[in-house]
């Protein structure tokens, strides 16, 4: 009975191996699936591994076992709302006087949502009272505001704080690869990175071997210093910050930027248009030149990554003297000065602002730009990704 379920999960996106699933059925073999409630928390710890997935898992348990398949239709944070259920129920709680006029531009997102969930997650026919179906009221362990002791509420607001699990809440939401990228998921996904190694002299206390040394001398206390920790990555991050194409991103990028140089110590910031011709900017003006060759100076093992839509004309990335800037004198192309970076720095990725299923037909030079350095979106996914690249490239 649970082989189509196994096969939702999958469908939506979320890793399966088949030792999963022979742990989930040697569980139910050996008797540890009592209830639903039981069910669900076996399940979600045997089958999700990462945190980006526990939302859409609470969507399919509830749509697989509850029947509440409405949940798997309802957009995320990033699309909703510019979605048509959300803009209906925002002009009728308008109408109704349930909301303020102006509340789409003084009310947080979070509270908006808030409000919109605990209508959009209303049953078509609501069911009241009971002690089987979903509903509110009644003695049903599904629903909510019922009698029943534990059981799983499915959204509502909780009336006699019983329930074990909740679903519908959302509150993985932020974490979700369908999310778009917030402080905290690029946080979380930036963070992965790291380069801990000892410096300084030993002046941070080892408590456990301090312990273990006190013990075996006998009671005799033998303190045990260790070396600080520190991150000792250095982090390169190039920004294409000319012309419009870029300028529907500029806000992704910012926050983008913001969370990189709180994360990162040793983070050095360039600026170019398009390509790089010979150098990259200091400045955001682009008025105070950095040569190539004292760029390829730097430690060959620092990160680097590179924001940019790679959209140009195919003379700015082929051709000699290709630069769009008039005061440019470059012969060598743009395509052999990126060549070269990427030769240089094997730590390097590209994030690019356009969404990846648009690469194809939005513009040649990002195909050929994609051959020299990995590429990834400008997605909470695509982030992830470039991560995991750098990781991999790594000794």
């Amino acid at each position: 009975m649970f082989k189509p379920f196994i096969y939702m999960l999958k469908e939506l996106g979320i890793p399966v191996s088949f030792q999963y699933v022979m742990e989930f059925y040697q569980a139910i073999e050996k008797g540890m699936v009592t209830d639903i409630n039981r069910l669900f928390l076996l399940s979600r710890l045997i089958f999700i591994k990462r945190v980006e997935h526990y939302d859409m898992f609470e969507r399919a348990f509830a749509a697989y076992f509850l029947g509440k398949t409405d949940l798997l239709d309802i957009p995320y944070a990033d699309s909703i709302l510019e979605s048509k259920p959300f803009q209906d129920w925002l002009n009728k709680a308008i109408e109704d006087g349930l909301l303020p006029a102006d509340a789409v531009h003084n009310m947080s997102l979070e509270e908006l949502l808030k409000k919109f969930w605990e209508t959009a997650l209303e049953q078509q026919e609501a069911h009241h009272g009971g002690n089987r179906w979903i509903g509110t009221g009644g003695t049903s362990p599904w629903g909510h505001s019922g009698r029943s002791r534990g059981g799983i509420r499915v959204h509502g607001q909780s009336r006699n704080q019983s329930a074990m699990k909740v679903i519908g809440e959302h509150r993985y939401v932020d974490y979700s690869l369908q999310s778009s990228l917030s402080s905290e998921n690029i946080r979380q996904a930036l963070a992965t990175i790291k380069r801990m190694v000892p410096v300084g002299p030993a002046t941070e206390l080892n408590v456990d071997e301090t312990i273990s040394k006190t013990c075996k001398n006998g009671g005799e206390i033998e303190f045990v210093f260790d070396r600080e920790l520190r991150d000792k990555i250095k982090v390169m991050l190039f920004l294409d910050n000319g012309g419009y194409s870029m300028t529907p991103y500029i806000k992704k990028v910012s926050l983008l930027f913001s969370k990189m140089r709180d994360q990162f110590k040793d983070l050095k910031f360039y600026y170019f248009h398009n390509c790089v011709y010979g150098g990259v900017y200091l400045d955001p003006y682009r008025r105070n030149f950095f040569k190539i060759n004292d760029l390829l100076q730097k430690d060959r093992h620092t990160r680097l990554f590179i924001v940019s839509d790679a959209d140009m004309g195919p003379s700015e990335l082929f051709y000699s003297y290709g630069s769009i800037n008039y005061s440019s004198q470059e012969r060598i192309p743009g395509i052999e000065w990126l060549q070269l970076i990427s030769d240089t720095f094997k730590y390097s990725v590209w994030l690019n602002p356009i969404q990846k299923n648009r690469w194809t037909y939005h513009s040649s030079t990002i195909e050929a730009v994609s051959q020299i350095f990995h590429m990834e979106d400008l997605t909470l996914n695509g982030l992830k990704n470039a991560v995991e690249y750098i990781k991999t490239q790594e000794p």
